[in-house]
């Protein structure tokens, strides 16, 4: 099975919907950020490279610094997707980027989607 699309996307593309989706709920660009960071490990400074470089998903998530070991507690449904049952790992991360944004979007508390 070929790969898909989004893995070859750069996530500079997908980067402003993020924001755009969290400022539409009155959440902030800093809360993204934050969510991307924790996920990643990046910092600020690493993260804006990355959107600067224009990697693709692939490579962003392969470059990460330090994924962080909560996100495996990253449960539920998104895109109609089931997260932990998704079985390609860049797909799962993938996915698991989107129901934070999600949560984040919905008004759920920022020490909560980090799950601390």
């Amino acid at each position: 099975m070929p790969d898909h699309r989004i893995f070859a996307t750069p996530f500079a593309k997908v980067y402003p919907m993020y924001v755009q989706k969290a400022e539409r709920k009155q959440r902030k660009k800093d809360e993204v950020d934050r969510i991307i960071c924790w996920l990643t490990g990046y910092d600020a400074a690493g993260l804006q490279r990355q959107i600067e470089a224009s990697v693709d998903f692939a490579a962003f998530f392969a470059q990460a610094p330090a994924m962080h070991p909560n996100r495996l507690a990253i449960k539920g449904v998104v895109c109609g997707v089931r997260v932990e049952a998704v079985e390609d790992p860049l797909m799962r991360e993938i996915r698991r980027l989107d129901k934070l944004i999600d949560e984040l979007a919905k008004g759920k508390p920022i020490e909560k989607i980090l799950r601390t």
